[in-house]
C-alpha cells in the first residue's frame, strides 16, 4: 500500500508538492502525461484518449508517442482502461502519485478566508451550532460529504440549564467557564413537572465549582449514593440521564452533504458500500480513529481509497486536518470524504484553513 502523505499548514502551491515537482521513476514527459490525464478525470470524471492529449499537450505530442507512454504507465500500474478501446483513467495508485509529486495547491483569496471565518463566527452560537455549520462549509465548497469530529469537552462547567421541549423530551444546556455552550436533547419520564427541572438546575448548578462534566458526574454519583441530598425520584433521573448523555459517547461527529456521494452511483454494490461507509462513521471507533489520524500529521492529510484503514474500501478518498488549540492540543478533526477525483488542490487549503479557525474556536 502506498502510504498517505501529510501537507503542512501554510506551504500550499510551494515546496516539493508544487507543480513541476516530479514523481520518483518518471521522466517529464510520462509526468506531463499523468498530470493531464488525472486533471481530466478530476474535471469530468471521463477517460481521455491519445488523440486528446495531443491536442492538449504542450509541447506537443504525437498520439503514436503518447500512447507508447500510456501503455508504459498501465504497465506500472498507475492507468487503466475501462473499456476495450475506451481512454485511460489513473488507478488509485496514479492519483496518489499525482498527488505527491505533480499537484499544485492552490491558495485562498482574502476574500475566501473572509467568507469562511464569518460563516464560522461562534458569537452567539452554540459550539454545537458552528461544528454543523462548518460541516456544511466543506460540504458545499468541496462538493463531497464534509466532516467535523469534536472530541469529548473537558472544560470546567459555569452552568447547567433544563428546558422542557416536550412531554418526554428535555434541552440540556452546557455552559463552559470560558463561555461556550453545548446542547443535547435528552428523554425524561413523561409527565415531568416543571418543578422537577428547575429543582435539578439548581442542585447540579450548586455543586459544579469548578469541575469538569465527567467531575461533576462523579460528585453527584457519590451524593447519590450518600443519599446527602433531598431530590425526589424524578429530579434524580432528569440528573442522571443529563450526565450519561456526555459520559456515553466519545465525541461528536458532524457529517453533512452525504448525498453528493451518492451522486453518480448507478450499481447497487458501489450503493451497498456507501451505505456501509455512512454506518461505520456513526460509531465511536470510527471517531477515535479519525482522531488518531488526525493526531498523526502535522497538518492536512490525504488518504485515497483503503489507505486511511478507516473503510477499508477503493473509490473513496479522505483529507483530514487536526484542528489544534493555541497550546497545539488536538481539539478535533475537520475533513472531506468524497470520490478519488476530488478536486485536491482546492480542497487542501480549504480543510486547512477551517482547521485553523475550529482549533481556535474550540482552544
Amino acid at each position: 500500500m502506498v502510504e498517505s502523505r501529510s501537507f503542512p499548514p501554510g506551504g500550499f502551491g510551494t515546496g516539493p508538492f508544487s507543480a513541476g515537482g516530479l514523481s520518483q521513476g518518471l521522466d517529464p514527459r510520462a509526468a506531463a502525461i499523468l498530470r493531464e490525464i488525472v486533471e481530466q478525470y478530476v474535471a469530468t470524471g471521463e477517460p481521455i484518449g491519445s488523440r486528446t492529449l495531443s491536442q492538449r499537450l504542450n509541447p506537443v505530442l504525437s498520439p503514436a508517442t503518447i500512447r507508447n507512454v500510456m501503455a508504459d504507465l498501465t504497465h506500472a500500474g498507475l492507468l487503466f482502461s475501462p473499456h476495450v478501446s475506451a481512454g485511460r483513467l489513473p488507478t488509485e495508485k496514479g492519483v496518489r502519485l499525482f498527488v505527491d509529486g505533480l499537484l499544485q495547491f492552490g491558495s485562498l483569496s482574502e476574500e475566501e478566508r473572509r467568507h469562511i471565518a464569518s460563516r464560522l463566527e461562534s458569537r452567539g452560537r452554540s459550539v454545537e451550532d458552528v461544528l454543523g455549520e462548518a460541516s456544511s462549509l466543506l460540504s458545499g465548497l468541496s462538493a463531497a460529504a464534509g466532516l467535523v469530529l469534536a472530541p469529548k469537552t473537558d472544560t470546567p462547567l459555569k452552568h447547567i440549564e433544563f428546558v422542557a421541549l416536550s412531554p418526554s423530551r428535555v434541552l440540556v444546556v452546557l455552559v463552559g467557564i470560558n463561555g461556550q455552550v453545548e446542547n443535547r436533547v435528552i428523554e425524561t419520564p413523561p409527565g415531568l413537572p416543571p418543578s422537577a427541572l428547575v429543582e435539578a438546575a439548581n442542585y447540579l448548578n450548586a455543586h459544579l465549582g469548578d469541575l469538569t462534566l465527567d467531575g461533576l458526574r462523579m460528585r453527584v454519583t457519590e451524593d447519590m449514593k450518600a443519599d446527602r441530598h433531598e431530590l425526589d425520584e424524578l429530579a434524580a433521573n432528569v440528573i442522571e440521564s443529563g450526565l450519561a448523555s456526555w459520559d456515553a459517547a466519545h465525541g461528536t461527529l458532524f457529517l453533512r452533504g452525504q448525498g453528493k456521494l451518492l451522486a453518480d452511483i448507478t450499481e447497487i454494490e458501489r450503493l451497498t458500500t456507501i451505505q456501509m461507509l455512512f454506518e461505520r462513521l456513526e460509531t465511536q471507533e470510527t471517531m477515535l480513529r479519525l482522531l488518531q489520524l488526525a493526531e498523526d500529521s502535522e497538518g492536512v492529510r490525504i488518504y485515497i481509497g483503503a489507505e486511511s484503514g478507516l473503510f477499508g474500501m477503493s473509490g473513496v478518498s479522505m483529507v483530514v486536518a487536526p484542528a489544534r488549540n493555541s497550546a497545539q492540543r488536538i481539539v478535533g478533526a475537520i475533513g472531506v470524504i468524497g470520490p478519488t477525483r476530488l478536486n485536491y488542490g482546492r480542497i487542501v487549503p480549504v480543510v486547512d484553513y477551517t482547521a485553523q479557525i475550529i482549533g481556535q474556536m474550540l482552544g
